[in-house]
């Protein structure tokens, strides 16, 4: 079966770099590791090491999302940050544009999520099985029938914004799972970006913000 995978090949874009960590803004398009099979090699991840061999994995987009994602340059860093990840002591901001006028204009969606099997990597709400999850959203702006959305996820669930915002009865523009119709097909790609990330440098603990505006 041949694969759909055709990443961009836009050159690098670093965002900051130390003797720590290195924020990049990753393209929409492009896996954040690699897949399954030789097709599904070519990663952010590997295009980093191929200029910083050092370079290690501490968290992950999806592969249609876009914006700023970090990288520790040595162990210690990879292990401070992957805790602040795990405790919860980061500060992520998404921007997205979602089909409908979406009211109320803010909130907290308070869903917990479980990987829906049959369906995988597709998930979904289940209030038995699922993994707490949260997310803050406020409305920045309405369109013709879409609502930009500023988001705050307190949790890092896979697809949490995503399966959050299709909860709500407004998917993602130009989500290739949770979207359907018009919503899916009339987008370039996911409308979904990380705008901004927050957290404390590994050495000295100090607070750094990384930021990308949006594409779209």
């Amino acid at each position: 079966m041949q694969s759909d995978y055709n990443p961009p090949q836009d050159p690098l874009v670093i965002l900051h770099e130390d003797h720590e960590l290195l924020a990049v803004e990753k393209p929409a398009g492009l896996l954040s590791v690699p897949g399954k099979g030789e097709d599904l090699a070519d990663c952010l991840i590997a295009r980093i090491q191929a200029v910083f061999p050092q370079a290690l994995l501490v968290h992950r987009l999806d592969r249609d999302t876009s914006g700023v994602m970090i990288f520790a340059l040595t162990r210690h860093a990879q292990r401070h940050l992957g805790l602040q990840f795990e405790k919860r002591k980061t500060r992520k901001t998404y921007v997205a544009r979602v089909s409908g006028i979406l009211e109320p204009r803010k909130g907290v969606v308070d869903l917990p999520l479980i990987v829906d099997w049959p369906n995988r990597p597709r998930q979904m709400v289940c209030h038995e099985t699922g993994k707490p999850a949260q997310t803050e959203y406020k409305v920045i702006n309405h369109g013709e029938n879409e609502s930009r959305v500023r988001m705050h996820p307190k949790t890092g669930r896979s697809h949490q914004l995503r399966v959050h915002m299709l909860a709500l009865g407004h998917p993602i523009l130009g989500d290739p799972f949770y979207a359907e119709g018009a919503a899916r097909d009339d987008h370039p790609r996911m409308m979904l970006h990380s705008e901004e990330l927050r957290l404390a440098h590994p050495d000295g603990g100090h607070g750094m913000k990384f930021r990308a505006e949006a594409p779209f």
